[in-house]
């Protein structure tokens, strides 16, 4: 080992880019994998048992998108009494109202019951305060509560529009006396609305006619994020009175408030025509699920779409996409390998004679074949485990920005399954870049070797 340390610190200069150019390679593959993981995790859990999701006729990719993950604007709007009709329905067994369409500096204001945490999330404590209950209370995702600087009892103003709006009022945080700040579980808080929920019908219910259609371009102009003659954004005051524990989904990144807060703002006519942008439905099973479904897609501007499958659909994109950069990787692999067969050829031509006079001196062909492929392994053993380092840490820095344009989660700290089969791959092109200049300097005559 000492020996291959001085055969390196000789051409150090070499050695390094060598090293480096692995390093680089290694990183970026190390960067690819986890955020395909992060992908896969994000699919799995980012839309929990709502298998299908009631929304305006549209891209069914861009509903899932907005609903679950956040991101992009809403197809439209569907009047409420479409979610009255899931709601009683028997074949559902649970139901949830969701109104977007306004942000607090960038972060989306998202109107949904708070029934809706312990039914997605389970027996979750908040990180502080508890849920809201009455309207202009809002609770934040843990990651908008951090960027934010929010703390429970704070107030602030929201904008319209799924961008930030310079309008928006900056947080207040005030003291706030008797006020419960420990831990609550969130079952608790929501007990109230399980109980005043029925789904007991039995029978499938034929769904609400729908009175009031809206158009088109008046949906896009609202999602666009322009005013309302009448609305209410600059007088409207939000009170934080919890924060979310960290989620690990998109929800980490939201601001959550009660459902009647977008017809509050927008206007006496948004409370005269109420309407949500979509309806998260958990059926009772898969049929229940299809007889939905067909039931909800025959109505006019209503579409029902399967969550799963809208995922599933954008996963296959970003595979596609990844699959392309995959090939960039390839070809940074055999740069890589290349960049050790020169290092490697020029160090055997720079030892040649060293070579012939360890083997006239007893030394066997073996020690000099096992010299020079340790060697090849020792620069790639280097990069490797600097480009590990790399991948992470640039996964790490990245993170955040990767969550705040797309909600998916990077987790940079742990090391994922594909990252085994990284490093000995790794190792496995650079002992095969070896073998040749090991090869060429093992079958040469000592003499020969020595004279040149």
């Amino acid at each position: 080992m000492t020996l291959l340390w001085r055969n390196l610190w000789h051409r150090k200069g070499l050695s390094l880019l060598t090293a480096l150019s692995v390093a680089l390679t290694v990183g970026l593959l190390v960067f690819l994998i986890l955020v395909k993981a992060g992908i896969e995790e994000g699919a799995a859990k980012g839309y929990g048992p709502f298998e299908l999701v009631v929304g305006a006729d549209g891209s069914e990719t861009q509903l899932v998108l907005n609903t679950f993950y956040h991101v992009d604007v809403p197809t439209g709007n569907i009047p409420y009494e479409i979610f009255e009709g899931l709601a009683k329905d028997p074949q559902t067994a649970a139901a949830y109202a969701m109104t977007t369409g306004d942000n607090y500096n960038g972060y989306p204001i998202v109107g949904i019951e708070p029934a809706y945490f312990p039914e997605r999330y389970g027996d979750r404590r908040l990180a502080e305060g508890r849920l809201y209950a009455a309207s202009g209370e809002v609770v934040l995702g843990a990651h908008a509560a951090r960027e934010l600087g929010v703390h429970v009892g704070g107030t602030f103003k929201g904008g319209h529009g799924l961008v930030e709006s310079h309008g928006a009022g900056e947080v207040e945080n005030h003291e706030v006396e008797n006020h419960e700040v420990e831990h609550h579980e969130v079952e608790d808080h929501v007990a109230e609305d399980h109980e005043a929920e029925d789904h007991g019908e039995e029978g499938h219910e034929e769904p609400a006619e729908v009175g009031h259609e809206a158009g088109k371009e008046e949906e896009e102009h609202e999602a666009a994020g322009h005013g309302e003659p009448g609305d209410a954004h600059d007088s409207f005051e939000y009170k934080v009175v919890g924060i979310l524990p960290m989620l690990n989904t998109a929800d980490d990144r939201a601001v959550f408030t009660t459902v009647d807060y977008a017809w509050k703002v927008h206007g006496a006519e948004a409370q005269q025509h109420r309407e949500v942008t979509a309806v998260l439905v958990k059926p009772k099973s898969i049929g229940g699920a299809q007889a939905l479904k067909l039931a909800y897609d025959k109505l006019d501007n209503v579409q029902a779409v399967y969550t799963s499958k809208a995922v599933a659909d954008v996963v296959n994109l970003v595979d596609q996409g990844t699959a392309m950069l995959n090939v960039v990787s390839v070809l940074c692999v055999l740069l890589a390998a290349i960049s050790i067969l020169l290092s490697l050829v020029a160090a055997a031509g720079e030892r040649s004679k060293d070579a012939g006079l360890l083997r006239l001196i007893g030394k066997p062909a073996s020690f000099i074949w096992f010299t020079l492929l340790g060697e090849g392994l020792l620069i790639t053993a280097i990069g490797l485990a600097a480009g590990l380092a790399i991948g992470h840490l640039g996964s790490y820095l990245g993170a955040t920005a990767m969550f705040e344009f797309s909600g998916i989660h990077v987790n940079a700290l742990t090391v994922v399954e594909g990252e085994g089969l990284l490093a000995a791959g790794t190792l496995l092109v650079g002992a095969a870049a070896s073998l040749g200049p090991a090869f060429r300097v093992y079958r040469a005559d000592p003499l020969q070797l020595f004279r040149s």
